[in-house]
């Protein structure tokens, strides 16, 4: 190659790659990594499927639907299948169908999983739009997994193992009760996912964000894990909702919300990896997929910008009980007495409620691990159980919402 060729194709290419790899969020060393390189999936098949004897259809032609066969057992019963996107994968099967009938009548739906897979959400229903856990009785357990007892008839009920919540159901949510009347929410993008799909992120602040020390908000890392999700809603509703402490707060620091870090892998009614078949909350250290590098890239960007320190990071998922995942380490970070207090201030501000804390620092490339290691920051993994009522939820995301802040005012 001569050196006018070298010139003009070689080292304007090596130029363009050194600057984009100069936008990437730096890398953070973990004591056990993971390999979060891309791993096959199995898709759906979007269809209707109609049981002509039963006059029944069952579908899974929606945003967050899992149904991966079903099958006419005999005069009454319905067999449906759901399997994984791919394995090895959590022991946590996800459903999520649609069902309705010429005529009224009963049917049972028994659930298959693969053999190494045991049922673990209760079954919820959705009818004229309102969703409720179904009734126990007509929960019944069979050597597969589970059968339910349903009058089907011509308006449709969608069936699923938690409620659906999908991009649209998120946008939705944000732009009617985070964006709209709010000037100091700023409406941004972190970029795309693997497929395409928007990452919003909801940056909130009062007057210029210059030097504000930065809150970050994260969650649907997993699709699933809704109750999760419905903490995070209260706890940014509560913080933008123009009270004297809130306008204090934002007046002092940043808070930047991902309401769905994971938008492929919600519509596409994942168990709980990315469209690349990734569990997102593993890929915290070299950013392999597209939504933590782009997301953990706008957390950095927005820090050396505006010149913002991170401070406190929590990411919201769902699990079997209430939980706080925490590190150990404390001291020499951001703020080294913050959950003590936080927890403190909990258990006094909710009634009859005791923190459940576990405490270890995180070995394998996880959020909360990307906030200590990477920010010297305190990260928190805050979990909501599969089987906590909804009020109690609510009650929990707003109290730790508000015991944050008055927090945070405190220092």
């Amino acid at each position: 190659m001569t050196i006018k060729r070298y010139f003009e194709t070689v080292l304007p290419l090596a130029l363009a790659l050194i600057m984009v790899d100069c936008t990437l969020p730096k890398k953070v060393k973990f004591k056990n990594p993971v390999d979060t390189s891309d791993k096959p999936i199995d898709y759906q098949t979007k269809k209707t499927y109609y049981f002509e004897a039963l006059g029944v259809s069952v579908s899974n032609e929606f945003d967050g639907a899992r149904l991966n066969g079903a099958n006419q057992l005999n005069d009454s019963t319905i067999t449906l299948y759901f399997a994984p996107e791919n394995t090895p994968i959590n022991k946590s099967p996800y459903y999520a169908f649609e069902t309705w009938s010429e005529l009224p009548r009963q049917v049972y739906f028994e659930f298959e999983y693969p053999e190494e897979f045991r049922h673990r959400y209760k079954p919820k229903k959705r009818t004229n739009g309102e969703w409720g856990i179904m009734d126990s009785v007509n929960v019944i357990k069979s050597g597969k997994g589970r059968m339910l007892r349903l009058m089907v008839n011509r308006e449709p009920q969608l069936i699923a193992a938690q409620e659906i919540n999908s991009s649209d159901d998120v946008k939705q949510w944000y732009l009617q009760h985070i964006v709209d009347s709010n000037d100091f929410v700023h409406l941004g993008s972190a970029g795309k996912s693997n497929l395409g799909r928007n990452i919003p992120v909801l940056d909130m602040y009062r007057g210029n964000p210059q030097g504000k020390p930065i809150v970050v908000l994260l969650t649907r890392q997993h699709p699933p894990e809704v109750t999760g999700f419905f903490a995070f809603q209260k706890f940014v509703e509560t913080i933008v909702e123009n009270s004297a402490l809130s306008t204090k707060f934002l007046s002092k620091y940043r808070v930047l919300a991902f309401p769905n870090l994971n938008p492929d892998g919600v519509d596409l009614g994942h168990w709980r990896h990315n469209s690349n078949g990734v569990d997102l909350n593993r890929d915290w250290s070299k950013y392999r997929q597209a939504e933590v590098r782009n997301v953990a890239s706008y957390i950095e960007k927005s820090s050396k910008r505006d010149k913002g320190k991170i401070i406190l990071g929590l990411d919201f998922h769902s699990t079997y009980e209430d939980v706080f995942y925490t590190n150990k380490t404390r001291e020499g970070t951001t703020m080294p007495h913050f959950i003590d207090d936080w927890f403190a201030r909990l258990e006094k501000d909710i009634e009859d409620y005791k923190v459940n804390e576990k405490d270890s620092n995180s070995n394998k490339p996880v959020s909360k691990g990307w906030f200590l290691y990477g920010h010297g920051a305190v990260g928190i993994t805050y979990e909501i159980g599969d089987s906590t009522p909804k009020e109690r939820i609510l009650e929990i995301g707003k109290a730790s919402s508000l015991a944050m802040m008055e927090l945070l005012l405190e220092k």
